[in-house]
């Protein structure tokens, strides 16, 4: 069973900055792809970022292309989401997620349902 805890969230004016964290109990972290989704009040859960389990290959979304960038630590079991030039519409409960399948280093999963595990949750709220 891994653990996913979130961190980093908060309330923050457009253009502004914040970077989530994501900390995993499993000291096999480093073997599994992870993700970040995000989920805005009364939409459904969205793809935001993905990033191989060797952490050299990442991809985000298009509407977060330029802002956001997606990394990891596996020495530190922790990946991150760097938010740059934060816009009122992405604010959202972002969530990570762990994959629980052992995969070719250069995947990327981007589907929620290749995803095992969750994290709670962490609010990021942009205000106008």
């Amino acid at each position: 069973q891994v653990r996913l805890v979130e961190s980093g969230g908060g309330l923050v004016q457009a253009g502004g900055s914040l970077r989530l964290s994501c900390a995993a109990s499993a000291r096999t972290f480093s073997s599994y792809p992870m993700g970040w989704f995000r989920q805005a009040l009364g939409k459904e859960r969205e793809f935001v970022g993905a990033i191989s389990w060797t952490g050299e290959v990442t991809e985000v979304a298009d509407s977060v292309k330029g802002r956001f960038t997606i990394s990891r630590d596996n020495a530190e079991n922790t990946v991150y989401l760097q938010m740059n030039s934060l816009e009122p519409e992405d604010t959202a409960v972002y969530y990570c997620a762990s994959s629980a399948d052992l995969l070719a280093p250069d995947t990327l999963l981007l589907r929620q349902m290749e995803y095992e595990y969750w994290g709670q949750g962490s609010q990021v709220t942009v205000s106008s």
